[in-house]
């Protein structure tokens, strides 16, 4: 059977993992609230009103590509690409290239800013496997511009990184729906994880100083992590609500 990821990828084994999800979600969303297409978010209402079950949303679809057999995965490709176009429709104008870019870009970007944080480093060869799937992810999407080597990638999302970000109204209000529905400590820890994984320029625009809480509780969680009890710790940390969609992130989907 032909896979849209080969078996032995390291895209597998970076988004069958719960937790290196959960840190990619921390810098998307971070990287989210400054880039300059966001108003498109805002207008379906869905990222601010829940953003929990906008990240779970996303993460079916990254994994359903991920894990699934190449017709099924170009299947779930053209349905975003429908839903994206239906958006576009409502609105009477089209998403840039460039906004399309930059979300592809993010999630090269923090599988491998993510994995090395909670695992090892990547080889090159290693970066560039992730590099390739989603740049096949975007070439069925129609989207036009992009890289064709990891090495050319590395300048465009440098460019991206310098061009296409800001602090706007909706930085403040977006942070403000995160904290609104993670809670108090929550938020505290998302930050956090932020700090870890999100580039300088996004740090430097969000004013994120230096990490203050998430290093002792991430060497805690390694340690739980070995002795099988990770999930005590999850479930103090994170909302009640989700703890089963959470769980579900650490299995392999059934296609």
């Amino acid at each position: 059977m032909n896979y849209f990821v080969s078996k032995d990828s390291v895209v597998r084994r970076i988004w069958g993992s719960g937790d290196t999800i959960l840190f990619i979600f921390a810098g998307s969303s971070a990287e989210f609230a400054l880039n300059k297409a966001v108003d498109w978010l805002y207008f379906t209402g869905r990222l601010p009103a829940a953003p929990l079950a906008r990240l779970f949303s996303t993460v079916a679809y990254a994994r359903r590509i991920v894990f699934s057999e190449e017709a099924a995965a170009l299947a779930t490709i053209d349905t975003m690409a429908t839903i994206h176009a239906g958006v576009e429709a409502k609105r009477g104008r089209s998403i840039p290239d460039w906004a399309y870019r930059d979300v592809l870009f993010m999630l090269i970007d923090y599988s491998i800013r993510a994995f090395e944080v909670l695992e090892r480093e990547l080889s090159v060869e290693e970066k560039t496997e992730v590099f390739e799937v989603f740049h096949r992810v975007g070439s069925r999407m129609g989207v036009t511009g992009l890289p064709t080597t990891y090495q050319q990638w590395q300048v465009m999302r440098e460019e991206h990184l310098q061009q296409d970000l800001e602090k706007s109204h909706y930085t403040t209000d977006l942070y403000r729906q995160y904290k609104k529905h993670l809670g108090g400590v929550r938020y505290l820890l998302l930050v956090e994880a932020q700090k870890m994984v999100v580039p300088d320029k996004i740090k430097q625009l969000l004013g994120l100083g230096p990490l203050q809480l998430l290093s002792p509780v991430l060497a805690v969680y390694k340690l739980s992590r070995k002795l099988r009890m990770d999930w005590l710790l999850k479930a103090v940390i994170l909302p009640r609500a989700y703890l089963k969609e959470i769980k579900d992130l650490d299995r392999r989907p059934v296609l």
